[in-house]
């Protein structure tokens, strides 16, 4: 008697260099520009008429009159245009519904150069060798890319395993693609792993309530050159991709905290009338938590945890740096040490590493039920009380 595989469908985008000529390497920046210009024509019509009259109808209408209009705009392929309209407007829909600020216009050198090909049958792609893919991209033509991982392609293409479409990116080392996949595979099983919780920091990156802390050490990260900040985003990036695999692999359960980033980085200046106080000490410390991407690193753990049968739960963040893992005790003064947790509990005495302590006091948060709710982006009313936690081991 055989028993069917529960399947389950996942989609994930794969990076990679592409082998460019100079000739086609003018044509994609060509592209690109013109990308960016039809975004800021595109803002530039939307702010100027009525609310009565911007409809997506309308817009669509636009661009098209546009390309037939201005050979520069021309250059962009059709689909590439209609997804910068699809962009823009969900650029606004996310403004409406409070994730995001307004859209703005596009600066030359303040944005990223990209093309999106929204349709993946366009793309064509073929691997011609072990380590050299070949993708066809509309007014390109054949480019080369590195192949470094398997894509249904070919005889392994189907419905529910396919390349739904792509994004032409450039950084100072050149121009990559990024394909959006779409498979379907065996459910995963629950689980078995042990339970953890996680405390995001710039000392410590992750550090994790059973000691095991993960560190990605200081690459030249703040060099001046291009070549070697993009290089060393890369190996940030890849850090963080191999680093939030091993975790979802490990553990069962993954605790962390529910941060309201763009809180914690928002300027310190103040008003002309109120000025602000340390300023630049605030600035350098919005640089570094930019620079660690604590956001990106729970959108991984969130998608790789379930991959492996896994969950990721959010707690609230109030409390858990100040409050002593072994006796509850909660105090300002016991981290005036900024590395190193001092409890002021005269019957405590409790020392430890900070980022340890804390990632202790989220996995209890996480033990003794105090969840924080997704949907309303808020923590229970329970959250708000004192919470005295045993001491996690």
């Amino acid at each position: 008697m055989t028993t069917e595989c529960a399947q389950a469908k996942r989609q994930f985008g794969h990076r990679a260099r592409l082998a460019l000529t100079p000739a086609q390497a003018r044509l994609i920046d060509g592209q690109a520009h013109a990308a960016r210009t039809m975004w800021n024509c595109l803002h530039a019509w939307w702010t100027m008429l009525p609310k009565e009259r911007r409809s997506l109808a309308a817009a669509d209408a636009a661009i098209r009159q546009a390309r037939k209009d201005l050979d520069f705009l021309a250059v962009l392929p059709a689909q590439s245009a209609q997804a910068v309209l699809k962009t823009y407007f969900q650029a606004w829909k996310n403004c409406w519904e409070g994730r995001a600020e307004a859209p703005n216009f596009k600066g030359r050198f303040r944005s990223v150069m990209s093309v999106d090909v929204p349709q993946g049958r366009d793309l064509n792609i073929k691997r011609v060798h072990r380590r050299w893919g070949m993708v066809n991209l509309p007014k390109i033509g054949r480019v080369r890319f590195r192949w470094t991982k398997d894509l249904p392609v070919g005889k392994h293409t189907n419905k529910d395993n396919r390349i739904t479409g792509a994004r032409l990116i450039k950084n100072a080392l050149g121009w990559h693609i990024a394909f959006r996949v779409m498979v379907q595979e065996p459910a995963p099983e629950p689980h078995s792993g042990p339970e953890v919780g996680i405390d995001v920091g710039v000392t410590v990156p992750l550090a994790l309530s059973d000691g095991n802390h993960q560190d990605h050490g200081r690459p030249a990260r703040y060099g001046q050159i291009k070549q070697l900040r993009a290089k060393a985003t890369r190996r940030a990036l890849d850090w963080q991709h191999q680093t939030t695999t091993r975790l979802a692999r490990t553990y069962g359960t993954v605790v962390v905290e529910a941060l309201t980033i763009t809180n914690m980085v928002k300027s310190a200046k103040g008003t002309v009338e109120e000025p602000g106080k340390n300023v630049r000490q605030k600035a350098g410390l919005n640089r570094s938590i930019s620079q660690e991407a604590w956001g990106r690193t729970v959108t991984m753990l969130a998608y790789k945890a379930a991959q492996y049968g896994g969950t990721l739960v959010k707690v609230p963040a109030p409390g858990t740096s100040r409050r002593c893992s072994a006796c509850g005790f909660t105090t300002p003064g016991s981290r005036e040490d900024q590395a190193t947790f001092v409890c002021e509990n005269p019957d405590c005495g409790f020392e430890a590493n900070a980022d340890w302590n804390a990632a202790r006091n989220i996995l209890h948060l996480y033990r003794i039920g105090l969840v924080a709710i997704p949907a309303a982006g808020r923590c229970s009313r329970q959250a708000r009380k004192r919470v005295k936690p045993a001491a996690v081991r």
